[in-house]
């Protein structure tokens, strides 16, 4: 596919002005995807400004940590200017409630019941055949950066991202690896990045006793580099680096997951540091303080290039908040449960877009969508189209033009296929189901009980009836979840 826009996987594309590429590549990529006439028609619109799309990807956020979505403590006042400039969600769903299948679905647009990656060791791979929205992306000529966590194949791996799209990807292969804001190094293109001044420094898994680390190690006289720290920095460097092309810019974060860490010397640890509350909740609070500020300096970044009007941003979550909070964040507010479970709580995620000119500023959709949606959504902003998948592109109620398709229903699985028993989930309309292994179905009306509370199956058995056909057609058998060797005494590479 790549080969027919001469395209090498890996490669560095050349500078060009934004004309000259969609002139390029305007007969190829048509051709390359068969597109109907709705997406000519886009192409032609745009033939002289293809969009750059920059997806932020928060891990572990839930969706009352955003102060649209009702947070009280926590001010976010960045990621809020996205969503007023913007179209917020009210419907919207992660691929599953945990990190890695929840990434696998994002990518390919196939969910749980079709994605490759479908359990959460950290170092499944997806496979060489597997292909991606970004390299359906770089097909159109875009220019693909990632910086963060893939958690889709570890170094040394079919499923490493510069085999799937990625000119470059920076930050961690294995998502254990991503546990952690202090390791000895990150990786760029599967060749190791040392981070001066973490060498040798393990922290333990609790939290020091004063709530933060202090910045310089007093055994070396170094600093310490907190990896987010670093990897934004490679993230606004990319954007700057590709101002005169269209990009795609990958931004999976790993804000506010993994080992609640941070430094002493940080503002967002500032805000928080004396509040009357468990270490853990400070850290978290600060983490999300800080993922805000990030959030903020991409925008201003755009502001400074002037690539607002050309650039669509979109922000989520991979999944559910990873603990409740209940009394001090209230991270999953009224929702059921948490990540991990297939409740609401678990699935149910932030997702916001703001493209100025296109996007309506302030707008608000009830919209059902979920991560399988997301790479249909961004080929049509593309120009172009995605077949074959289990998503539906949302760009026409983004765009507010176009007839927007819905889905019979939404999926889910739990990351325990490969053991013989999973959970699954459907959003049928109204309804949503939920069933564990050896369990009767359970039945909810969202409309009337968003928070899960009543179980209603044997009232409707209509119903129970028509998911559990639903849950029958969505799942396939999931490829070998194999994890991949690794060294002695190391949970990644």
């Amino acid at each position: 596919m790549l080969r027919l826009l001469g395209v090498a996987q890996g490669s560095r594309p050349l500078r060009v002005c934004r004309g000259t590429w969609r002139r390029a590549v305007l007969l190829a990529g048509a051709v390359l995807v068969g597109l109907g006439p709705t997406a000519q028609a886009a192409l032609g619109d745009a033939a002289e400004s293809p969009p750059n799309i920059i997806f932020i990807l928060a891990d572990d956020l839930g969706r009352a940590d955003l102060g649209v979505y009702g947070q009280k403590v926590v001010p976010t006042p960045n990621i809020d200017r996205l969503a007023a400039q913007g179209m917020r969600f009210t419907n919207a769903y992660s691929g599953c409630s945990v990190c890695a299948p929840s990434r696998s679905v994002l990518m390919t647009g196939l969910h749980m019941g079709h994605t490759p990656v479908r359990t959460n060791p950290g170092g499944v791979s997806i496979r060489a055949e597997d292909v991606t929205v970004v390299q359906r992306l770089k097909a159109l000529g875009y220019a693909a950066g990632g910086f963060g966590k893939w958690g889709l194949g570890d170094v040394g791996t079919p499923g490493v991202p510069e085999k799937h799209g990625f000119d470059v990807f920076f930050g961690y292969y294995h998502q254990v690896h991503a546990h952690y804001y202090f390791p000895d190094y990150l990786y760029r293109n599967s060749q190791r990045v040392p981070l001066e001044g973490n060498a040798g420094f393990a922290p333990d898994l609790k939290h020091p006793p004063d709530g933060a680390y202090r910045p310089v190690d007093p055994s070396t006289g170094k600093r310490r580099q907190f990896t987010h720290d670093v990897i934004l920095r490679e993230t606004l460097q990319f954007i700057r680096d590709h101002q005169d092309r269209p990009f795609f810019c990958y931004a999976p974060w790993t804000l506010p997951h993994g080992r609640w860490h941070i430094l002493a010397d940080d503002p967002a640890w500032e805000l928080f540091k004396d509040k009357p509350w468990k270490e853990d909740e400070k850290v978290v609070a600060a983490m999300n303080a800080m993922l805000d500020r990030s959030v903020g300096q991409v925008l201003a970044l755009l502001k400074e290039l002037g690539l607002e009007e050309n650039t669509i941003v979109m922000f989520a979550s991979d999944n559910g908040a990873g603990r409740r909070l209940d009394g001090v964040l209230d991270s999953v507010g009224r929702l059921r449960s948490q990540k991990g479970t297939l409740y609401e709580g678990g699935l149910r995620v932030p997702l916001l877009a703001r493209w100025p000119g296109h996007v309506k500023a302030s707008a608000v959709s009830d919209l059902p969508v979920y991560f399988a949606d997301v790479a249909p959504t961004l080929m049509d902003l593309a120009g172009s189209s995605l077949e074959r998948v289990d998503g539906l592109s949302f760009a026409p109620t983004l765009l507010g033009r176009g007839e927007q398709k819905k889905h019979e229903c939404l999926y889910w699985e739990s990351a325990h296929g490969n053991k013989g028993q999973f959970s699954q989930a459907v959003r049928w309309g109204k309804w949503k189901a939920v069933r564990q292994p050896k369990r009767p179905l359970e039945l909810y009306d969202l409309n009337k009980d968003e928070a899960e509370t009543t179980e209603v199956a044997a009232e409707h058995p209509e119903v129970v009836r028509r998911i559990e056909g639903l849950m029958r057609q969505a799942h396939t058998p999931p490829p070998a979840q194999v994890e991949p060797d690794k060294p002695a005494g190391q949970r990644w590479r």
